[in-house]
């Protein structure tokens, strides 16, 4: 500060220091110090570029880089202080290297703003989330994997309007959770081709009349390149938006499955029970066994999605190129990340320590009439006739085993002809859980073997990548 109270990085056209009210609402600093090492990966990037472009001398960048060094060290250990005062993280740092070195510290923001060092600092931090949420949804997906390699044959209900519809297999079922998080993976891949560029240079709005190399700077950070665009460069917040979709539909991926183990570890199912890493009980009721980890991680798509439509909204009037509302940009990216990553790791771990009853999937999925369609199907390929008539047919034969209290196998094959006469004893064939599913061999389907195929695809997926 300077001696009248102003900042001293922005404050000589101020006479006045600002409000206190003013410096609680301007200053970022509680939260933006999470990207304080890719400001200081920004800030050497930028100032080893401009030694070798000769706007600086080499023993000033030298100076500059062995003072960010330490304040990284400093960061690192705990021992570095931020001030409020300061707003930012870049200020905090500026300050901290001006101590170190005196004022050739003043010569690392040559040819560069605060709007690109914050689009460049924040880009990095989104890119390395995704990079780890890359990781923990393979995670997911490989326990998955386990899951379906162990059950590829076990029978269960499939459910449509969560009314047992058709039985399938405990390894289909899973593996239709891992094309949902495969197609996650996908998404996160797309978007860091995308936010794959280099806003450092693009400086204010407007670009710099310094000689600077941004395809140096943007190579040193790992971009592929440099933002074609300079007011782009330093009003575009879509990466953090992308990352926030990406979230919210990989969160609500977690919340369908997290639902369902609910349901299936309740009583009335049982056909899971979570392990006792991820249960809690009662403090009432000793019974009690509930998925408190499953109903958590239900609840995070809530969280996720509001930081989605709250950066929307910040975003969505904006006129180009920056505005100090792009500060609020960071706090709901930063809290979505730490609940996307926990959920994906409670949820890895959940399928981890859980236990399959495959005796309560069997039973199951051989109630409520759910060969069902299997008959009409059979009627259709033994007795030629129209679907909508075999339909027909199969509908009266449940009205029927309805009212005499008994599945369609349990229906004599007298009983069958008095609805169609041409019904052979061959229909109780096409009746049994474990025939219909080794008969839905279309390609996607239940069958064991295709699922195992699906399995044996994605393994070598995962692996070639």
């Amino acid at each position: 500060m300077t001696k009248d109270g102003t900042n001293q990085m922005w404050g000589g056209r101020f006479a006045a220091k600002p409000a206190p009210i003013m410096e609680t609402l301007n200053a970022s600093i509680a939260f933006d110090q999470r990207l304080a090492e890719q400001d200081i990966r920004g800030s050497i990037a930028h100032v080893t570029m401009l030694a070798a472009q000769g706007i600086i001398s080499d023993h000033d960048s030298q100076s500059i880089q062995q003072g960010l060094t330490t304040i990284l060290s400093e960061i690192s250990r705990g021992e570095f202080k931020f001030s409020a005062e300061l707003e930012d993280i870049h200020m905090n740092v500026e300050a901290r290297l001006q101590d170190l070195i005196g004022e050739v510290a003043g010569k690392l923001h040559t040819a560069r703003s605060r709007n690109d060092q914050v689009a460049t600092d924040f880009k990095l931090w989104v890119r390395e989330a995704l990079e780890s949420a890359d990781a923990a949804i393979r995670t997911v997906i490989c326990s998955l994997l386990e899951q379906a390699r162990v059950g590829a044959n076990w029978v269960m209900p499939g459910f449509t309007h969560l009314q047992s519809a058709q039985p399938i297999t405990w390894g289909h079922h899973m593996m239709a959770y891992v094309e949902m998080f495969g197609r996650d993976l996908s998404r996160v891949q797309d978007a860091c081709v995308r936010m794959n560029e280099c806003p450092l240079g693009a400086a204010a709005l407007a670009g710099t009349s310094y000689p600077i190399d941004r395809h140096t700077t943007a190579a040193a950070l790992g971009f592929s390149c440099p933002n074609a665009n300079s007011i782009d460069a330093v009003s575009d917040r879509d990466f953090a938006l992308e990352y926030l979709a990406i979230a919210s539909i990989s969160a609500m991926h977690l919340s369908r499955l997290a639902e369902e183990l609910v349901i299936w570890s309740s009583a009335q199912f049982r056909f899971v029970t979570l392990g006792d890493h991820f249960s809690t009980g009662s403090s009432i009721m000793p019974q009690k066994r509930n998925p408190d980890a499953a109903e958590l991680i239900r609840a995070k798509v809530g969280r996720i999605l509001g930081a989605t439509v709250g950066l929307m909204v910040v975003m969505k009037g904006l006129p180009l190129a920056y505005s100090k509302d792009m500060q609020e940009d960071k706090e709901q990216v930063f809290d979505a990340a730490d609940n996307w990553a926990l959920a994906l790791a409670a949820m890895a771990g959940i399928l981890h320590d859980m236990s399959v009853n495959q005796h309560a999937l069997a039973t199951a999925a051989g109630t409520v009439f759910a060969t069902a369609t299997d008959l009409a199907d059979w009627l259709v390929r033994t007795l030629d006739l129209p679907f909508r008539q075999a339909h027909h047919i199969t509908g009266h034969l449940v009205a029927l085993a309805e009212s005499k209290e008994c599945d369609l196998s349990d229906l004599s094959l007298a009983e069958m002809r008095s609805v169609h006469k041409e019904i052979t004893e061959d229909i109780f064939d096409a009746l049994t859980v474990e025939n219909s599913v080794n008969s839905r061999m279309s390609y996607g389907g239940t069958a064991p073997v295709r699922v195992r195929e699906q399995i044996e695809r994605w393994e070598k997926m995962l692996t070639d990548e």
